[in-house]
Formats: structure tokens, sequence, C-alpha cells
């Protein structure tokens, strides 16, 4: 904070607060918030109603509960009257925001992400396990699915996605983030949910899916055939894999985010393919889903140690079918290494 002039951090519903506290805030229309000085102990507004959910934890924090009756934006902007820069997370909700300008007028308004994002995207061993451990769940799952243990054929894609989502949780996640499954044309469409469609013999089924495990995430996407595999879907799944491959190889440190996704552009479109490649390559992964960094053009940042992110190009060819391939992949001193260790060919099942 003092190296980017910032006097500030508050910290509200999202997960910087956990990462820095251990707790998390339920999304409620009463306020919680982390007022993180550059000097002094941070203060953590709470309902007094969920007070008894918070770990104290005295040196670290002192905890703040109002009263019903007590208009908390009041004591956050009676705590924040000397600042003049203040970085506020990125998922604090605007009626929050807004109450903040008011009381507080003439103080710069910067993004918490400038200070908490640096932490978050440098995971430490701890939580590199926790990915790992993660990975290795799904990647159990994404084994039964290439092997044929999980029905595929005249089943819909939501009961293959609730066959997913059970599995999921049989392996130790506590909460399913998603499971997609997208059969022939569906797949085409990247972010597709999963509805009443059967699927049917001879045509890929994209699956993509994760959760959380004790706090990190895991995402894994994998595809089969169900039945002999055509020659076009063959010819562009061999594009893809080489494509994944390069831009898992590409996240060397000290090379730019945007050469991760610039590699395995390249490859897909030199194959023809380019036009059929719709999103970037990847997205950080952590305590969220997507967090920074990203793997597309334009981010700059460069690759560091301890930076875990998806690899995950594909190729959707609208009306007939789509193809991904994504694997979790930390920088270490030594070298990108991939925590998804899940076959990568194409099989038919």
């Amino acid at each position: 904070m003092r190296e980017k002039h910032i006097d500030t951090v508050l910290l509200s519903v999202g997960h910087d607060l956990p990462y820095l506290t251990g707790y998390t805030a339920m999304p409620l229309e009463r306020l919680t918030m982390l007022a993180v000085h550059s000097t002094g102990v941070p203060l953590l507004f709470v309902p007094r109603l969920e007070a008894p959910r918070v770990q104290e934890m005295p040196g670290l924090f002192e905890l703040v509960p109002w009263d019903e009756t007590v208009e908390p934006l009041d004591l956050v902007a009676q705590d924040c009257s000397g600042s003049s820069t203040i970085a506020v997370g990125d998922q604090t909700w605007a009626r929050f925001i807004v109450g903040l300008t008011h009381r507080l007028p003439g103080v710069r308004w910067e993004r918490a992400l400038e200070v908490v994002g640096d932490l978050r995207m440098r995971k430490s061993e701890i939580e590199i396990a926790a990915l790992r451990a993660a990975a290795r769940a799904v990647d159990e799952i994404a084994g039964e699915l290439q092997s044929g243990a999980i029905p595929l054929i005249g089943r819909t894609e939501a009961e293959v996605s609730a066959d997913l989502s059970q599995r999921i949780l049989d392996r130790g996640h506590q909460k399913v983030n998603f499971a997609i499954v997208a059969a022939g044309e569906n797949a085409a469409s990247p972010h597709h949910h999963p509805g009443n469609r059967i699927i049917q013999p001879g045509e890929v089924v994209l699956c993509d899916f994760g959760g959380t495990m004790n706090g990190y995430c895991s995402d894994i996407t994998r595809c089969v055939v169900t039945g002999d595999i055509p020659s076009d879907v063959a010819a562009a799944y061999g594009v893809l894999m080489e494509a994944q491959a390069a831009g898992v190889a590409a996240g060397i440190n000290g090379v730019p985010c945007e050469e991760v996704d610039a590699v395995t552009r390249q490859i897909i479109a030199d194959a023809g393919y380019g036009e059929y490649f719709v999103h970037r390559t990847g997205h950080g992964i952590g305590m969220e889903e997507h967090e920074d960094p990203y793997m597309v053009s334009g981010d700059r940042r460069v690759v560091e140690t301890g930076f875990a992110y998806s690899v995950e190009p594909g190729i959707y060819i609208p009306g007939k079918w789509g193809l991904r391939l994504e694997d979790i992949v930390v920088a270490t001193d030594d070298g990108p290494i991939s925590l998804n260790e899940a076959d990568h060919n194409l099989h038919a099942v």
C-alpha cells in the first residue's frame, strides 16, 4: 500500500476478505467491511448478528460489530476520514461504494486489485498443494469419463452434469462451481448450459467441470466421442493438443502472460481454425475459478513463480461440434508444471 501510495484498502464480499482474515462474508445487504490502513491495526466491521461467525484474531484485526440501528457506512467513513486514496474490492456492492463516495468527498478511489491481487497471484506452497489436491480429484473423474464409466448415450446433458457434480462432491470438494456438459452442436458454445438434449451415438461430448476443495478451486476440460471419431474432429483435436501443449510449455518465468495466448493461438490459426478459437487461452485460479492473471492479448504482466492459471484453447465449429482441452498450470523456478494429469487424447466411449 505504501509503495502504491494507497492510504486505505476496503474489502467487503468476495475472496480478498477470506484470503486475508479467514472470514467469508455472507452476501447480504448488511455491510461487512475490512478496513486496512497503511499504518495501524485493521478493523473488521460486521453486523452484530454475524459476529459469532468470525474467528477473532487479535493482532491481525480488531472486530467491530455494529447494531441494526446504526448506519455502518458512517462508521467506515469516520475510520477513513484521514485517507486521501482508498482502494476498494472489485466485488463490493455499488450501494456501499456510492454511499462512501458521498461521505468521503475528495478521496481518490482505486481498485484493491492493485494491492491484494498482486499478493493472491503468487501462490504459496500451501496454496499450490491445495490446488494440486483439487486437481487430482477431478483428474479421477476425467479418467472415468474417458473410460466410459460415466454413461452418456441416452442421458440428457443435465443428467450427466448432475452425475459429474455428485462425483466432485464425493471426492472431497465442498462445492460444485460448474459442470458443463455439451453434446454435438451444443459443444460449439463454450459456456453452454446443460439442458434436456439427449446425448446420441457418434457425437462429441465436451465436459468442463470443477469445484472448491478446502478453499481452492479445480477446473478441467476433457472431450470424448460417443462412437467412432470422425476424421474432421480427429484432425482438429490433433491441432488442439499441439496448441495446448505449446501453451503449457510457454509459461516460463519472465514471459508476458499474453505470450502464452499468442503461442496457442498461432498454432490454431496456422492450421486454419483461427476464427473458431473465440476466447482467451487461460485465466488465473486459486480461491476463485477466475482471477488474475489472464492469458490473453493485452495482459503484459510477466509470469512469476507461484502463478496458477488454466491453459485451455478451443476450436468451435458452429452447428457441428466444439473441442476444448484444459489443464491447470503452475509456474515454478524450473518452468511450468501441469497439475492435471488426466489423459489428453480424445477417447471414443
